[in-house]
């Protein structure tokens, strides 16, 4: 009899708990292999302050059964990057906590940063003949994790950029006069979100007219070009742009009105573009101009979450336990699309090494050959990934979350 532990880590999605529920259900239901099921709180940063929790104690069955449905990481996040270099103090520091818990399986739900977790924990684990299981379970509204189909807390994510964009575009068309609305999606260097405010359209015409990624380089003259040729369509022109589009030389938009700050990773914090857009059009055209910086809401509304995405989460979860019960070790849990005309997917894994530290940009032939608008090939894929809404369970007129004190 061995104990597991799972942590979370880097920014939540609307469905990472689903990830979690889905490791606690499933460890449960190994009693014969699995004793305890512990949580890390705020990942392996926590857990080298012995911050964790007993799940199967914890939490009441009401909860376990909320957690589904709750927004956030329920047992806390962590941006924490590990050292390079293996002999560092920190990993026979991490292993004697692990030894001491009698952990054999270690399961980590997060996305790039995280996999790079889950990477070095499982080389140390090797080099030094530790027996614990390393298992990551994908997790990033950016899908931008390479050899899966896509990840758990894109579809929610997606439905979500969808749902409002649309929303804004009614709003925006409520006045004749000429308008524009610019509105900045998450996505540092792949565009997937921003892609998804395509599926907001209900006619060809339809806003937004304009959607801009990452993975094209972004001239300010050529987006006035393509304002003006959108007036003469209609009035009231809705734009999405994604707030790591940058020009041909590689500075971000952002950056136009001030030098971008870097997170623990090393990662740019980018914020503005939309804003800086505004101003922009302004300046240069006489029209009615705002900007939505869609932030947070993306990736935390469980109102907008989608059924296929909660259930794909939760089956990764599951999937991951199941895998390393049967012996799997520093691999990453991944979604495998079958061919064909409907939508049938399994899991699969592969090793966590070849994925961490990569990102999957969305395809060039899904973009539009302008550069400003995406193909039907991306609707294609996407759609199947949105659809359903699951039952959030109520109380006193609002969402029933789980909590922890």
């Amino acid at each position: 009899m061995k104990n597991l532990i799972v942590g979370q880590s880097g920014g939540p999605t609307a469905v990472i708990n689903s990830s979690l529920f889905g490791v606690i259900r499933e460890g449960m239901k190994q009693e014969k292999h699995i004793d305890h099921i512990y949580g890390m709180i705020n990942g392996i940063e926590g857990f080298l302050k012995d911050r964790y929790m007993d799940l199967e104690k914890e939490l009441t069955p009401e909860q376990l059964q909320c957690l589904r449905t709750t927004p956030g990481a329920f047992l806390g996040s962590c941006r924490y990057k590990l050292p390079e270099d293996l002999s560092d103090p920190v990993y026979p520091k991490l292993f004697q906590k692990f030894n001491a818990l009698n952990i054999g399986y270690f399961f980590y739900i997060g996305g790039n940063d995280s996999m790079d977790t889950v990477s070095k924990l499982s080389r140390y684990a090797e080099s030094h003949g530790e027996s614990i299981r390393i298992v990551g379970i994908p997790k990033t509204i950016d899908n931008d994790l390479v050899l899966t189909d896509h990840t758990p807390g894109f579809g929610s994510a997606a439905k979500y950029v969808a749902a409002s964009v649309a929303e804004i575009g009614i709003d925006a068309s409520v006045y004749e006069a000429k308008s524009v609305t610019i509105i900045e999606i998450m996505g540092r260097h792949a565009g997937w979100l921003t892609a998804a405010s395509v599926l907001a359209r209900k006619f060809k015409e339809d806003n937004p007219v304009l959607i801009y990624l990452p993975e094209v380089p972004f001239c300010l003259e050529n987006f006035m070009k393509d304002l003006e040729k959108a007036f003469t369509q209609r009035n009231n022109l809705v734009v999405c742009v994604s707030e790591g589009i940058h020009d041909k030389d590689g500075t971000f938009i952002c950056e136009y009105a001030g030098e971008a700050g870097v997170d623990t990773f090393g990662h740019k914090m980018l914020t503005g573009c939309g804003k800086y857009l505004e101003n922009y059009v302004k300046s240069h055209m006489n029209v009615k101009v705002r900007s939505v910086e869609l932030n947070v809401n993306q990736r935390c509304s469980t109102f907008s979450q989608s059924l296929t995405d909660a259930k794909e989460a939760s089956l990764a979860g599951s999937f991951a336990v199941s895998a390393a019960l049967e012996g799997a070790t520093g691999k990453m849990v991944s979604f495998v699309r079958e061919e064909g005309p409907g939508y049938d997917l399994s899991c699969d894994l592969v090793d966590v090494n070849e994925v961490c530290n990569k990102e999957k940009p969305v395809p060039l032939n899904w973009i539009t050959a302008d550069g400003c608008d995406i193909s039907d090939e991306f609707i294609a894929y996407a759609l199947p990934l949105i659809q359903g809404n699951p039952a959030i369970p109520m109380k006193n007129g609002l969402p029933n979350y789980a909590y922890r004190k």
